[in-house]
């Protein structure tokens, strides 16, 4: 039987795509949630340790929360991603515990590479917040808008911050080609209920309702005031 050209090229896509998605999932759930949250904070720890590029202390203090993923992107004609991470949040007794989420999307275009990207979103708002805190899908832009915080240790940052969510990041590896992909964050809920040993709520979490376990101090200690 002969298989035409363009039949081919979808056999092909299909099982990049299903390779792809098993390289990622094999990735992320290699994890355990305490070195996801031991990773948050070395990453946390690492944006504070550059000065000319890194977040200003200023944003940090004003911070209502934030957001900090490790993503891996792989890809060849077809791309994939695939991540991890958690949110806090201020509250009046300090930072809340961890809140579990992850990310994921699939592309395709002139593409080629593997690249791990870290990511701090600074959740300027309450209402930010409010956004992670729904136990669903957060797509940055569209439930809060969001855009590239100020860098550096001179860094101006306006009293008043442009956009609710303020994002940071940066990568290791090489990734060439540009794609088109749609990702979001979800909460994961499966996650929340191992590291606190029952079902808790995001909003619970992160309103302090629910007290940070003593295992998350890394955290905390990384996240300072």
């Amino acid at each position: 039987m002969q298989v035409e050209s363009g039949e081919l090229i979808i056999i092909m896509k299909k099982i990049i795509v299903l390779l792809v998605t098993c390289i990622l999932s094999a990735t992320a759930g290699a994890a355990t949630e305490q070195e996801i949250v031991n990773q948050s904070a070395s990453i946390l720890r690492d944006f504070r340790r550059m000065p000319e590029k890194g977040i200003p202390a200023r944003v940090l203090r004003r911070a209502r929360g934030l957001a900090i993923l490790s993503v891996v992107k792989v890809g060849f004609g077809v791309s994939g991603k695939g991540g991890q991470g958690v949110v806090v949040a201020r509250t009046g007794r300090g930072w809340s515990g961890p809140t579990f989420v992850g990310t994921g999307g699939a592309g395709w275009g002139p593409q080629i590479g593997a690249q791990i990207t870290d990511f701090v979103f600074v959740l300027n708002s309450n209402a930010a917040v409010r956004a992670f805190s729904r136990d669903g899908n957060v797509t940055l832009g569209v439930d809060a808008s969001a855009a590239a915080g100020p860098v550096g240790r001179n860094a101006q940052a306006s009293v008043t911050p442009t956009a609710a969510i303020y994002t940071y990041s940066r990568s290791k590896g090489l990734f060439a080609g540009a794609s088109i992909e749609g990702a979001v964050i979800a909460t994961q809920k499966t996650a929340n209920t191992r590291y606190y040993g029952r079902p808790v709520r995001a909003n619970d979490i992160l309103t302090g309702r629910v007290a940070a376990p003593a295992r998350a101090r890394v955290l905390r200690a990384a996240l300072g005031r």
